[in-house]
């Protein structure tokens, strides 16, 4: 596999990875998810909200509306920033370099932590991974899903990704170079996926229909 793209940061972020998101979702099948305890750091931070509202410094009321807005949260505003980078040079240009000043031209909130945007292209595919959690831009694209939280996934798609995409049904020529991503708590990625052939002269809404999660992680790839 040829450019790795590692940041090995131990903070991350490990808040409510637990309790939600319990869907099915296609792709490897990952056994590790449900019904095991808490882990040592989903456990610290069960300790850390119950410190805060102990401290007077959150009501349990601020933190359940927090939890239920991070909940909400869909691929929606992703989409509609790719969508609108596929129509506009410009604005792709600002959001490669910086997400979330560009976010907010759309009256999106991303977020304070930093995001990176990055662009398949046709000589280079990317895929986005947190080998240590499930650290990842939830304002944008909504909760990771559970095999981006798995071991399986987490391990694998750095030793063998064409083989993990493959069986997201995404198969990479081999002339095109993969590229793997770490995302960490200091830094996420999002992906500008290559828009399709064929949707010249789409309008910006019915692009955003073909851009969803999986695309802006890098297992699927826009189809018209």
């Amino acid at each position: 596999m040829s450019g790795h793209d590692h940041d090995h940061h131990h903070g991350h972020d490990h808040g409510h990875d637990h309790g939600h998101d319990h869907g099915h979702d296609h792709g490897p099948f990952q056994p590790d998810i449900e019904d095991r305890p808490l882990t040592h750091y989903q456990a610290m931070t069960e300790a850390v909200a119950d410190l805060l509202v102990a401290k007077g410094i959150v009501t349990p009321a601020e933190l359940r509306k927090m939890l239920e807005i991070i909940d909400s949260k869909s691929p929606a505003a992703g989409s509609k920033m790719v969508a609108r980078a596929w129509t506009d040079p410009g604005f792709k240009q600002r959001m490669l370099e910086d997400v979330i000043a560009a976010a907010a031209e759309l009256d999106i909130d991303a977020g304070g932590i930093p995001i990176k945007a990055i662009e398949n292209t046709e000589g280079v595919h990317n895929v986005v991974v947190c080998t240590l959690c499930s650290c990842y831009p939830r304002l944008l694209i909504g909760l990771p899903p559970d095999w981006y939280k798995a071991r399986a996934y987490r391990s694998r798609v750095i030793r063998e990704p064409r083989a993990v995409l493959k069986e997201f049904g995404t198969e990479i020529p081999d002339d095109v170079e993969l590229r793997v991503h770490d995302s960490t708590a200091d830094l996420r990625y999002l992906i500008i996926p290559a828009r399709p052939k064929g949707t010249e002269g789409w309008s910006a809404e019915k692009l955003e229909a073909l851009v969803t999660r999986d695309t802006m992680i890098g297992v699927a790839v826009p189809q018209p």
